[in-house]
C-alpha cells in the first residue's frame, strides 16, 4: 500500500440481504486519488459492497472516506463527498439530460437556492467531456442504453465528488466510449485527486485501469493486490471456474484471453 493518504477505508464490512450474509467481513483501501476496481464472478457481493460504501446499505463494520466515518455523515454531506452511479440507473424519462445533470449540483446549493453559473457551467463542461454536449435538450426517454450511461455518469461527475463509485459503467457502452470513459474518470482521479471504486467483470479492462483490484468470492475476500498479484490464471480457474491464459502486456499489466474447450 502507498504513503499516501487514505481516500477510502473499509474495515470488517458485513451485509445481509433478507438475513442471508451477503458480504462477509471484507476490508480493502485505496489511497487518495487512486483506482480499486472490485471483481468477481456473479454473486460473489461487488455491487452489495458497493451500495455499502455509498451509504444506500445498512451494514456492519467501518466506512471512512478521506478519514471520515461515512456512518456519522448528514445525507447532506454524504452527497458532496460521494458520487454513485447504478448499473442499471432509473432516469425520470421525461426530464432533459442538462435538466438530468444539473441535479447533480443539488447539494452544493445553499437553503431554497437555485443553479447559479458556476454550477451551469460544471454541467456544460460536463457534457463536453462525456461527448453528451448534443444531447443536453434531449429528454433521457429518447437516449440510447449507453447515452443514458453517460448521463448517469455525468450526474455523479457533475456533483464534484471526492469518492467516486461506479457499478458495472461500461456495461451498456459499445468499445470507443468505454474507452472514452474510463480514461476521462482516469483523467480526473489524475488531476483532480478523485478517489475512484469501481465493480468490473472484464478483468483485463480492471487490470489496464485500477491500481488495487479486490476479488470477491462468496461475499469474501479472495485476494487483494496489484493487478498481477490478483489477476492469475490459478486464481481465475479456482474462483471462475473459466478456463483462461494470462499474459501481460509493455506495462506489466496482466491481459485475460478465454480458452476455447477441447474438441471432440
Amino acid at each position: 500500500m502507498t504513503d499516501r493518504a487514505l481516500g477510502l477505508e473499509v474495515s470488517g464490512v458485513a451485509v445481509d440481504l433478507d438475513r442471508t450474509p451477503i458480504v462477509r467481513d471484507v476490508s480493502c483501501a485505496v489511497a487518495q486519488g487512486g483506482w480499486l476496481a472490485l471483481i468477481g464472478p456473479n454473486g460473489a457481493g461487488k455491487s452489495t459492497l458497493l451500495r455499502a460504501v455509498a451509504g444506500l446499505l445498512p451494514h456492519r463494520g467501518d466506512v471512512r472516506i478521506d478519514g471520515s466515518p461515512v456512518g456519522h455523515l448528514r445525507a447532506r454531506e454524504r452527497a458532496r463527498l460521494i458520487g454513485y452511479v447504478a448499473q442499471n440507473p432509473l432516469l425520470p424519462p421525461d426530464m432533459t439530460v442538462q435538466e438530468y445533470v444539473l441535479l447533480g449540483r443539488t447539494p452544493h446549493l445553499g437553503y431554497l437556492a437555485g443553479p447559479g453559473e458556476r454550477d451551469r457551467e460544471a454541467v456544460r463542461r460536463t457534457l463536453t467531456a462525456l461527448d453528451l454536449g448534443d444531447y443536453a435538450d434531449r429528454r433521457l426517454a429518447q437516449l440510447s442504453g449507453g447515452e443514458r450511461q453517460r448521463a448517469a455518469l455525468a450526474r455523479a461527475l457533475a456533483q464534484e465528488p471526492r469518492l467516486l463509485l461506479l457499478d458495472e459503467p461500461t456495461s451498456a457502452l459499445d468499445l470507443g466510449h468505454q474507452q472514452h470513459v474510463l480514461d476521462l474518470v482516469d483523467d480526473l482521479r489524475r488531476t483532480q485527486d478523485l478517489t475512484v471504486v469501481t465493480t468490473l467483470h472484464d478483468l483485463t479492462t480492471a487490470a489496464q485501469y485500477a491500481d488495487r483490484l479486490v476479488l470477491l468470492h462468496q461475499g469474501r475476500v479472495e485476494s487483494a493486490g496489484a493487478p498481477a498479484e490478483v489477476v492469475t490464471q490459478d486464481a481465475i480457474a479456482r474462483v471462475y471456474a473459466a478456463r483462461v491464459s494470462v499474459t501481460t502486456d509493455p506495462d506489466g499489466r496482466p491481459v485475460v484471453t478465454p480458452l476455447r474447450g477441447a474438441r471432440n
